[in-house]
């Protein structure tokens, strides 16, 4: 009997469709982990070789911290040596950015600005400009308080890359004294970062933003050191990897005197105005005052903005006065009486009679005394001020020779001076000027004017100094210079090639003023002999502008002193004079300076 085998489930042989079917899913998971290999292999080959250099840096970015350090800036000192500009310790706040993310860095921004009193958003602005991902420190406050820095570290397992330092900060130990000469320091702004990224600036650092400051802030700026430095996790400095000590910036040493500078901000008080003295051989400027003025020391830190309303309350303390225009007035009398006699339409020894008014073009011009003086020469118009003698003068000469010498005088250019920045050239009118800027001829009125400093001739405290060491001292134009070893400046003298006898005209004349005229309140006890002139010019509808210069000792004089009141009222003899005084007391160490000059009664012009 022949047995039929019949095929189990385990020896049933496989169909077409099914072979290789239990391979399939193996398969698959071949492919995609060979897919999933390549994918990652790929992707290291391109971190590794195409960006490795950049991973590293990453890497290194956050472990490496670049600590700058801050140049101590130079000091600006007076002509002994004095300090009238420094340095003292303060504390500063720094962020690290690249420390933590956006989100992050906005929770520290809410907790900082609880401690140090400044607007989040702000803290932010300063990370969002330095990017989140720079290794390099960012300012965000100056000058906190100790209990500020006690706070901030309070809260220090908070704050991750935030960073208390100490540093140098601008110290003015005399406040606001010769502030618009010294000038002041102050944090770049962005248009000021701008401007001078190819010079070395960073983002916080500060530079001299008016005077001495900005004139010599490449001298004083010094250049930036710093660390490198290789952090923990939590920014713990564990290793100095570089160190690159910072320089500090040079010293500038000025021809102020910081006893004279006390003596004039004395003499001028509160009065709006300015007080200068220069040497009249050299044109070294020993003091500069300038009121209103304000105290640099504000800006040496973040300034707050009740500080801030107050400046904007007073009447344009940043205005250096002793570099603006105004009309000079009768002390102007010393180019008029020049012009008369050097353009040979007078002699030196001219005698006119003076009068109530003069009427020219149908238009009455008054003496100042309403009166007139009598007969006079050039020395006795100029000891009384008499304007209808200059007036007659001003009418025969016409304006040409009027106008040359103005200009040769140094007005309507800027002096000189190295704080070139805050200086006005001034203004000498001609017909020209006249014709383009307002449409109108030019009068002859414009020039009788003229002649007695008025009209629309502008002049600085500084020029009007100027004007006076020319008979000060034999007919020199000097430069005024601030910079001690300016040796340029010092040895510049442009002969005004004056004939001998209009110096010694103007010479008797400035000194009878004194003696005999409108500025007696200089002829006192303890002073040298001498020789000054007076002005008052009127602006309506406003008080008028005073002003006193005075040159001394009248044989070889060494200072030249102008004071000058911006619409005080009074007269300059009765007002500027006695400034005058008490600045040259202090000088020739006669009676010291107790307080702010007061007004006298005496003739004033």
């Amino acid at each position: 009997m022949t047995l039929t085998k019949h095929p189990s489930a385990t020896t049933q042989q496989p169909n077409a469709r099914s072979v290789g079917k239990q391979y399939q899913s193996l398969v698959v998971m071949l492919l995609v982990t060979l897919t999933l290999l390549g994918g990652i292999g790929s992707r290291l080959t391109y971190l590794q070789l195409v960006q490795g250099d950049r991973n590293r840096q990453l890497a290194d970015n956050n472990r490496i911290r670049l600590i700058p350090r801050q140049p101590e800036r130079g000091k600006i000192l007076d002509r002994e040596g004095r300090i009238l500009a420094g340095s003292r310790l303060s504390y500063a706040v720094f962020l690290w950015p690249i420390a933590n993310q956006q989100a992050e860095w906005n929770r520290i921004s809410q907790r900082l600005s609880e401690v140090l009193n400044i607007p989040a958003d702000q803290i932010q602005s300063r990370l969002t400009q330095a990017g989140y991902t720079s290794p390099f420190l960012v300012r965000i406050a100056r000058g906190i308080s100790p209990a500020q820095v006690t706070a901030l570290a309070e809260f220090s397992h908070e704050l991750k890359g935030v960073q208390v330092q100490a540093e140098a900060v601008r110290n003015y130990p005399y406040g606001d004294l010769a502030a618009h000469v010294i000038g002041y320091t102050g944090e770049m702004t962005d248009d000021e970062l701008t401007e001078h990224e190819d010079e070395g600036y960073r983002l916080g650092d500060v530079i001299g933003q008016m005077g001495v400051e900005s004139a010599f802030e490449q001298r004083l700026r010094g250049e930036w050191g710093g660390q490198q430095v290789e952090v923990d996790g939590m920014g713990r400095v564990l290793r100095v990897l570089g160190e690159k000590p910072a320089m500090a910036g040079r010293d500038v040493q000025l021809t102020l005197d910081l006893d004279l500078q006390q003596a004039a901000e004395t003499a001028l008080g509160e009065r709006k105005g300015a007080i200068v003295a220069i040497d009249p051989r050299n044109g070294a400027v020993l003091a500069m005052v300038s009121r209103p003025a304000f105290d640099p020391n504000l800006f040496s830190t973040y300034i707050t903005d009740a500080q801030w309303q107050q400046l904007q309350g007073m009447d344009f303390p940043f205005v250096n006065r002793a570099l603006q225009g105004y009309p000079p007035a009768s002390t102007f009398k010393i180019v008029t009486t020049t012009a008369a006699i050097e353009s040979g339409e007078f002699s030196p020894d001219t005698v006119l009679p003076t009068y109530p008014f003069i009427r020219a073009g149908g238009i009455e011009f008054w003496d100042w005394n309403r009166a007139g003086f009598g007969p006079l020469g050039f020395a006795g118009a100029m000891a009384w001020s008499s304007d209808t003698f200059f007036y007659q003068t001003a009418m025969r000469m016409g304006e040409v020779p009027l106008i040359e010498w103005t200009q040769r005088y140094g007005f309507g250019r800027k002096t000189g001076i190295e704080i070139t920045d805050e200086e006005a050239a001034g203004l000498v009118p001609d017909e020209e000027w006249k014709l383009s800027e307002l449409d109108e001829p030019w009068y002859q009125g414009d020039t009788i004017n003229m002649s007695i400093g008025q009209g629309y001739l502008q002049a600085s405290p500084l020029q009007v100094a100027v004007m006076f060491s020319v008979p000060a001292n034999g007919g020199y134009l000097v430069r005024p210079h601030l910079l001690k070893d300016n040796e340029a400046e010092r040895q510049w003298r442009q002969s005004l090639n004056l004939q001998p006898e209009t110096l010694q005209i103007l010479q008797r004349g400035l000194r009878q003023v004194v003696t005999s005229g409108t500025g007696k309140a200089v002829n006192a006890p303890g002073l040298p002999p001498l020789a000054g002139k007076s002005g008052t010019a009127e602006d309506p509808p406003r008080e008028s502008h005073t002003w006193f210069g005075a040159y001394g000792p009248e044989t070889n004089p060494e200072i030249v002193v102008v004071a000058f009141g911006e619409n005080s009222g009074g007269g300059g003899g009765s007002l500027a004079a006695p400034m005058v005084r008490q600045v040259l007391e202090a000088y020739f160490k006669g009676t010291q300076p107790t307080g702010a000059a007061s007004q006298e009664s005496v003739v004033s012009d």
